[in-house]
This record gives C-alpha cells, sequence and structure tokens, in this order.
C-alpha cells in the first residue's frame, strides 16, 4: 500500500497565515478590525440568548468573521 502523505487543506494554511499576520501586526492588519468586531457582536448575542454566554458567542463571532475574511 502506498498511500500519499496526508496534505493540509488550503483553508487551514490561510487560517495560519491569517491570525500570524494579526498576531504580528495587531491593529494594523486589516483582518483585526473586522474580526474584533464579530467577536464583540457575538458576545452581546451570546449575552442575550438564554442558551448561549458570552464567551461562546464571543469565539463563534470571531470565528465567523475569520471565516468571512478567509473565503475571500
Amino acid at each position: 500500500m502506498n498511500r500519499e502523505p496526508r496534505q493540509t487543506p488550503d483553508w487551514v494554511e490561510d487560517v495560519k497565515a491569517e491570525v500570524t499576520g494579526m498576531a504580528k501586526e495587531g491593529l494594523n492588519h486589516p483582518s483585526t478590525a473586522p474580526v474584533l468586531t464579530g467577536a464583540a457582536v457575538g458576545a452581546v448575542a451570546g449575552a442575550l440568548l438564554p442558551v448561549v454566554s458570552w464567551p461562546i458567542g464571543l469565539a463563534i463571532g470571531a470565528g465567523f468573521a475569520l471565516y468571512q475574511r478567509i473565503k475571500k
């Protein structure tokens, strides 16, 4: 059995590059503001919803905003 080596999907590399860039450049990176805005919106939504707490909403909001930036 000769198997091909596993390769990571393109989106994993894109997320890694984007998060690394945001960590290095801080607020100067073009993705930082939208991701922080998504995190804030998610936290507010999580605080208002009875089942979801604000930390879960924050993580979901930030993740969704990052996904929107990556898929472009």
